[in-house]
C-alpha cells in the first residue's frame, strides 16, 4: 500500500482542470440548449400553420350578392404576405377539422355561414334594441402543444379583430348618410361589428395534461432507455469480469471471461432488447394503470413503448461502447440536452431558432413524441406522426448498429482490446 494520504490528490492540477473543463462545458451546453431554445419563441416564430376557413354563404345587398367572408380571408392572406410568422392555410371546414385532428394546425379562424347576413342586418334602419352581432370563431388546438396553440390563438384573434374593423368600414361606407338614422346601439356596433369567440378545435380527454402527456410519456421512455443502458453496460462488464461491482462495503469481482468489444455490445444489446419488454410494460402500467393517463390503442401503445426504449437503449449502449467513459456525457447531451428543447412539445418547432429546428429533424425524442401523440390524441393515424416515428426509430437502430459494430470491429482488428482491472487481496472480496 502507498503511504501517500488520499486527500493529497486534491493538490493535483490536472484533476481540477480536467473535471473543471468537462463540468463547465456541460453546464454551458445545457444552458444554451434549454434557455436558448425557449428565450424568445414569438421572435423566432416562422410559418406557424394556422387554418383559415370561409364558410360564409353571403347575402344579397342592394340587388347584388355580397360575401364579406371572402373579403376577410383575402385581407388576411394579403396582410400575411409581408411577414412569415403565420402560415395561413385556406381550407374548407372538413379539411380544417381533419388537419386539427392530425396536429398539423395549431389553430384556425372560421368565418361562419351567416356572417354576411348578420353583418348587413346591422345596417337596417328599422332595427330596434341591441342588434345581434356577427361572430368570428377562433379555434385552438392544445393537442399540438399549449404554447403553439397560444401563439396561434393570439395571431388569429388579432386577425379577427382587424377583420372586424375592416368590415365596419365597409358597412359604414355602404350605407353612407343613412348611418344617422340607425339606433345608437347599431351605430356603435357598426364600427366594430364582429364578436370574436374562442373554442377548442380538437378537445382532449381530461387526463391528457392539456396536451402534454404525450411529451412526458415519450420523455419517460427515453430516460428509461438511457439510464437502463448505463446500468446494463456496467452489469455486463461486471459479469464478464472486466470491472468490480461495489455492494455496500464489499467489492465483488467475477472471474474474467474474455470477450471482444463486438461480443460485449451484442450481449448488452440482447439484454436491453429483452428487458425492454418489461420496462415498456412497467411504464405503461404506471402511467395508464396507476396514474390514470387517458390512452387508447393500448396494444399499439405498449408495442411502441417497448420499441422506443429498446432503440434508445441500444443507441446509448453504442455510444458507451465506442467512447467509453465520455460516452455517458454524449448520451446525456444527445438524448436529454439537445432532445428536450427540440421535441416540439413545449415550444413548437416553428418557434425555435434555426439551429434547433435543424436538430429537431433527427433528435430521437421528437420522433418518439410524434408517435405517442398520434396514438394518444389522433386515433393512431399514420400521417399524424406515427409513421414518421416508426421510420425514424428503425433508421436510428440501423445507424446505431452500423456505427457501433463498425467502430468496435475496427478496434478489435487493431488489437485495441479491453484490459481487465487487476485485483489485490487487500481491497477485493470475492463471494463464494
Amino acid at each position: 500500500m502507498s503511504g501517500i494520504p488520499p486527500f493529497r490528490v486534491l493538490r493535483a492540477k490536472p484533476l481540477w482542470i480536467a473535471n473543471g473543463v468537462i463540468t463547465g462545458v456541460l453546464a454551458l451546453l445545457f444552458a444554451v440548449f434549454y434557455v436558448g431554445a425557449n428565450i424568445d419563441p414569438a421572435g423566432h416564430l416562422t410559418k406557424l400553420p394556422v387554418g383559415l376557413v370561409n364558410a360564409d354563404k353571403g347575402a344579397a345587398v342592394g340587388g347584388k350578392q355580397v360575401n364579406l367572408g371572402a373579403g376577410i380571408t383575402e385581407s388576411i392572406k394579403k396582410s400575411a404576405a409581408d411577414g412569415d410568422k403565420i402560415d395561413w392555410k385556406v381550407l374548407d371546414e372538413k379539411e380544417m377539422k381533419e388537419e386539427l385532428g392530425k396536429g398539423r394546425l395549431f389553430g384556425a379562424l372560421v368565418v361562419p355561414a351567416d356572417f354576411t347576413s348578420s353583418a348587413t342586418a346591422l345596417t337596417g334602419t328599422a332595427a330596434t334594441g341591441t342588434p345581434a352581432r356577427p361572430t368570428l370563431t377562433v379555434l385552438t388546438n392544445q393537442s399540438a402543444g399549449s404554447l403553439g396553440s397560444g401563439l396561434a390563438r393570439t395571431a388569429t384573434t388579432q386577425a379577427a379583430e382587424n377583420a372586424s374593423l375592416q368590415v365596419g368600414k365597409e358597412l359604414t361606407a355602404q350605407i353612407g348618410t343613412a348611418k344617422a338614422k340607425l339606433p345608437t346601439a347599431a351605430r356603435v356596433l357598426l364600427t366594430d361589428p364582429a364578436a370574436v369567440t374562442v373554442q377548442d378545435g380538437h378537445p382532449l380527454d381530461p387526463h391528457s395534461g392539456l396536451g402534454l402527456t404525450a411529451f412526458y410519456y415519450a420523455l419517460t421512455l427515453v430516460v428509461v432507455g438511457m439510464l437502463s443502458a448505463n446500468v446494463i453496460s456496467g452489469q455486463v462488464d461486471h459479469a464478464l469480469g472486466y470491472t468490480h461491482n461495489d455492494m455496500g462495503p464489499l467489492r465483488l469481482h467475477r472471474p474474467l471471461i474474455r470477450a471482444t468489444r463486438i461480443q460485449t455490445l451484442a450481449i448488452s444489446s440482447t439484454l436491453m432488447t429483452g428487458l425492454s419488454l418489461l420496462m415498456g410494460t412497467m411504464v405503461m402500467a404506471g402511467a395508464v394503470g396507476i396514474m390514470g393517463m387517458d390512452a387508447a390503442h393500448l396494444p399499439l401503445l405498449w408495442l411502441y413503448s417497448v420499441c422506443a426504449i429498446a432503440v434508445t437503449g441500444i443507441g446509448a449502449l453504442t455510444l458507451l461502447a465506442v467512447f467509453g467513459t465520455p460516452g455517458m456525457l454524449l448520451v446525456t447531451l444527445v438524448f436529454i440536452g439537445m432532445a428536450v428543447p427540440t421535441a416540439g412539445a413545449t415550444t413548437p418547432i416553428e418557434a425555435l431558432p434555426g439551429f434547433y429546428r435543424f436538430l429537431s429533424e433527427f433528435e430521437p425524442l421528437r420522433q418518439i413524441t410524434g408517435g405517442i401523440r398520434s396514438i394518444l390524441y389522433y386515433d393512431a393515424q399514420g400521417d399524424a406522426g406515427l409513421t414518421r416515428g416508426w421510420v425514424m426509430m428503425a433508421a436510428g437502430l440501423v445507424a446505431a448498429a452500423l456505427f457501433g459494430f463498425g467502430v468496435l470491429g475496427w478496434y478489435d482488428r487493431k488489437g485495441l482490446h479491453r484490459i481487465p482491472v487487476e485485483t489485490t487481496p487487500e481491497k477485493t472480496t470475492v463471494p463464494a
